[in-house]
Formats: C-alpha cells, sequence, structure tokens
C-alpha cells in the first residue's frame, strides 16, 4: 500500500507539471503572451510568414483560414504523407468541419489498430526470433528485444513527436498517460477479473524503478532542459535495471536448484506389465494417420503463394462471434498489406514459415517499402545525378536477390539463411510503425489545433490510449487465462521497460536534427509555450 501510494502521488504531481499551462522556455515574448490577433496582425503575418501559433487560425475569417494554414510557417507539418491541416481549412467548407473531423477521428482509430496489429503480429514475432537466432536468454530478451517490441507503438510516436518542438508535448504526455491507464485501469481491471496475490519481491522492485523513474522525469521536467548527460544517465539507469532483473532471476534459480538438491529423492517408479505397455501404447495410437493420405501431394507455387497472402480461414471466421468479424473485417487490409510487404520468422513451426514464392516476392517489395517509407519518401524519389531515381535501383537489385533465391531453394526446406527474413522484417515493420506514428502525431496535432486544445492533453489521452491498446488486450488476456501475476507484473514491468529508453530519446532530436531549437548539446522539454 505505501508504494501504491507514493506511486499514485508522483503520477499526480507529473499530470499537474504537464497541465499548468504555458512553459517559460522559448517564444514566451510580448507576441507570444498577446491575445487574439486583429486583422490588420494576421494579415501582417501572412504576408511576412511570420512564425505565428496555428491554433490562432481558429480567430479568423474563412477566407482567411486557408491563406494562413498555407503561409504560416508553424502550419507545416513535419513529415507524414497527408497534410491535415490544409484538408480541414482549404478543402472542407466550414458548415462540413464537423465531418472532417469525424473523418479524421475515425482513420486516428484505423492508424491505431494498425500500429496494433503491426507490431503484434509482425513486429514482435519477428524480435523474438531475433533473439532467439542470436541465442540470448529468456531474461536478456525479455528486457530488451521483447520489451521494445511491445512498445514499439510508444517509441516511435514519442520520437516522431520529439522531432518537432511543436509536438514535444505530445512525448511527454503520452509517456505519463500510458502509465497512469496501465498501472491504474489495467491492474485493476485483472485484480476484478481474477484476484491473486502478487509476488512481493518482484512487485516491490518494479514500484522502487518506476518510482525512480517518474522523479527523474518530474526532475527534468521542473528544471526545464535536458542535457546529453541526462539523456545518458536515464539509458544507464534502464541498463541497471537490465541488471538487476537477470541478477536476481540468476539468485532465485540458484536458490531453488540448492533447495532441489536438499530434498528427499522421488520414489521409484514400478514397471509396467508387458499387456499393460501394449494397451496404453494401442490407447494413445493416432488413428488419423489411418485416414490421411498415404502419398505426400507436392504443392504448386502459385497455390502456396496465394495461401500465404490469404489473411483469412474460413473454418475459423465460420465458429467466431460476430464481434469478432467485425473487428477482423477492419484488420484484413491491414494484414494482407503486412504479409505483402513484411516477411515473417516463426521459429516455433516446422517450416519456419518458409513460404519460398511469398519470401522471393519480400526481397523485391520489402527494399521498396523502406525507401518509400524513410521520411515519407524523401529518399526514395531522389535521383543518382538526376537520371535514375532510388526506387528503381532498389526495385532492380530486389528482382537480381529474388530471382537467385527463387532458383536456388525449394518450397518443401528453408534455406539456411532463412534467419536474415526476420531481421529484413524486422526493419521493414519498424518502418511501417514509424510512418503510422507520424500520422497519429500529425493527425492529433490537427484535431488539437481544431479543438484548441493542447498537445500535452491530446498525448496524456488519446495518444497514450492508442499506444496503451497491445499493452492492455494482452495484459486482460492473460488474466482470463489464469495468468494474473505475470499480468499484474507486465503492468508495472512494461512501463519500466519503455520510460528510461523512451525519455533518453529526448536528446536525440536536439542532436540529430539540425531544425530541432537547441544550444550546444541542451534542448529545452517543452520547446515552446505552444505544446
Amino acid at each position: 500500500m505505501g508504494g501504491s501510494w507514493a506511486l499514485s502521488h508522483l503520477q499526480l504531481l507529473g499530470w499537474l507539471w504537464l497541465l499548468r499551462g504555458t512553459c517559460p522556455v522559448l517564444g514566451t515574448g510580448p507576441a507570444t503572451q498577446a491575445g487574439s490577433p486583429g486583422p490588420g496582425t494576421v494579415q501582417e503575418g501572412m504576408d511576412s510568414t511570420v512564425d505565428m501559433d496555428c491554433r490562432k487560425v481558429r480567430s479568423l475569417n474563412d477566407s482567411e483560414s486557408c491563406v494562413f494554414v498555407l503561409t504560416n510557417p508553424d502550419c507545416q507539418r513535419n513529415g507524414g504523407y497527408f497534410d491535415y491541416l490544409k484538408g480541414v481549412f482549404c478543402f472542407f467548407p466550414p458548415d462540413l468541419l464537423p465531418l472532417a473531423v469525424t473523418l479524421y477521428v475515425l482513420w486516428l482509430f484505423y492508424l491505431f489498430l494498425f500500429l496494433a496489429v503491426t507490431a503484434e503480429k509482425f513486429f514482435c514475432p519477428n524480435l523474438s526470433a531475433i533473439s532467439i537466432t542470436l541465442k540470448l536468454s529468456h531474461n536478456v530478451a525479455g528486457v530488451t528485444f521483447l520489451a521494445f517490441g511491445n512498445g514499439a507503438p510508444d517509441v516511435f510516436s514519442v520520437l516522431v513527436a520529439f522531432s518537432n518542438s511543436h509536438t514535444a508535448g505530445l512525448g511527454i504526455g503520452a509517456l505519463f498517460g500510458a502509465g497512469v491507464l496501465v498501472t491504474t485501469v489495467v491492474a485493476g481491471g485483472i485484480a476484478i477479473i481474477r484476484p491473486f496475490t502478487a509476488a512481493s519481491r518482484p512487485f516491490f522492485r518494479d514500484i522502487i524503478f518506476y518510482m525512480a523513474a517518474i522523479f527523474m522525469t518530474f526532475t527534468a521536467l521542473y528544471i526545464g532542459k535536458v542535457t546529453l548527460a541526462w539523456g545518458l544517465g536515464y539509458l544507464a539507469f534502464y541498463a541497471f535495471y537490465v541488471f538487476t532483473v537477470v541478477l536476481s532471476t540468476w539468485i532465485y534459480r540458484r536458490h531453488s536448484v540448492a533447495v532441489l538438491s536438499h530434498s528427499p529423492p522421488d520414489p521409484p517408479i514400478l514397471p509396467v506389465d508387458s499387456e499393460d505397455r501394449s494397451s496404453s501404447v494401442a490407447n494413445s495410437y493416432d488413428y488419423a494417420d489411418e485416414y490421411g493420405p498415404q502419398l505426400h501431394e507436392e504443392k504448386s507455387t502459385v497455390w502456396i503463394l496465394t495461401r500465404s497472402l490469404t489473411p483469412l480461414d474460413y473454418q475459423t471466421w465460420k465458429r467466431k462471434p460476430y464481434y469478432w468479424k467485425f473487428v477482423k473485417a477492419f484488420k484484413m487490409p491491414v494484414e494482407f498489406l503486412m504479409l505483402l510487404t513484411v516477411p515473417l520468422v516463426d521459429l516455433d513451426r516446422d517450416d519456419r514459415n518458409w513460404k519460398r514464392p511469398l519470401n522471393c516476392l519480400h526481397l523485391l517489395i520489402s527494399p521498396v517499402v523502406c525507401v518509400m517509407t524513410l521520411q515519407s519518401g524523401v529518399y526514395g524519389f531522389y535521383e543518382i545525378q538526376g537520371i535514375f531515381p532510388i526506387w528503381g535501383v532498389t526495385v532492380l537489385v530486389g528482382t537480381f536477390l529474388a530471382s537467385v533465391t527463387f532458383f536456388a531453394t525449394s518450397n518443401d526446406q528453408p534455406p539456411r539463411f532463412h534467419w536474415v527474413f526476420a531481421f529484413l522484417g524486422f526493419f521493414v515493420s519498424a518502418l511501417w510503425i514509424s510512418a503510422a506514428a507520424t500520422e497519429v502525431v500529425n493527425a492529433l496535432r490537427t484535431l488539437g489545433i481544431i479543438f484548441q486544445l493542447s498537445n500535452t492533453v491530446l498525448g496524456l489521452t488519446l495518444l497514450a490510449w492508442g499506444n496503451s491498446i497491445v499493452d492492455v488486450v494482452s495484459d486482460l488476456t492473460l488474466a482470463q487465462q489464469g495468468y494474473p501475476r505475470m499480468a499484474f507484473s507486465a503492468c508495472f514491468g512494461g512501463i519500466i521497460f519503455m520510460l528510461p529508453p523512451e525519455q533518453s530519446l529526448w536528446v536525440l532530436p536536439a542532436l540529430l536534427l539540425p531544425e530541432f531549437p537547441h544550444c550546444g548539446a541542451t534542448h529545452r522539454v517543452w520547446g515552446d509555450s505552444r505544446s
């Protein structure tokens, strides 16, 4: 009770600090602190392209709003494929603004569904295959690769948000909002679904580390700036947590082995009579082989490709309830796109999910997807010496690799280099998640401008809720299946896994992006008062 009480107070302090209003950092001069601009001020800002707060577009009339959005630098999108502000204020008439908002909200929900499907069915399995290929222990893989896979939507959303100073509040709010949601609503739901007694020492360990992480974050917000030393210190804190988890598990296993070695031996097992043995063998015989085909039927390449690209099993569809069919209907386009573009390696299957025609097609399509999703396709259309585009070179190289792989392999046996497809699937799915996260941040910023909401409020609510869909579904499912202790530990352990690495990302935009406002190795947490 004491740890939960202190944790709740720390979270409350973080919320109050995030919602405290403007922050005296950048852009807080008299021009920024002024009220609604008059027509002359607005016209002067549009003519001279002064960097004015884009939220002031709501105070303009219909004829000036489109010009303001097109000419004001603060209204320009930072990456992404769609210009949501231009669509609202230039394409939709004012009478249809509720329709535009409704379409944007539905599109936002579909982007969250896209993130959940990509992370759960493609990103995480490939990370699991990579960890097994690298022969990592379960503890190290759990606190590194698999933790990163479960929090992929959060990581990429925060990184995209902090790449622009105007949306930095989204990233900060998403971190606190997801932590509060998972550690309160989800943890309480697990206790309601299946009451249990929590493991005291692991729970106490996670609570201490989580409280320390929140305190470090609150300190950074109070100071108002992030330094390189602070970011490296957060990474060191995460490494110390990983070391603590691995060490505690090793001590527990060593103690368990010592206890078992001093326990009395089990009584000897009496030999089974020959008749009982023969009857037991007969009872365990699988009669399904009697009715199976005696000759192995070799499937054609076209059949394998068609079957591999089908995201739905008809027999499963018939026995599922209606709500499952409704959700599946929305997930099928995403699953088909991921099956077509993202290789998937499943080491638990006998064939490791080797589909020769589809995997050869991945060698052609996946590199093209990489260059077309990196920085919203900017590098894909770059022409080498003004003659040949990058995507054309990628198509030629992919065609060559796909042809060599197709003629050097067979449909039945996966090749020795099949593990390479796990790394390829990891990179492609990561870029898909990054592209979707960019659209989520841009759509949320547009909704914040329309409704005059702070980016921090949107991060605390919509962005945090959307990114936590995977955690909510997986933890509650674990509790329903009879593993409430595991699900409860994941509520706190998952936040610990993701909070320090994500917080360390705050300093990366200031060091890697030249257009991000910074001073040396230090940048402000909020960027300006408009967050």
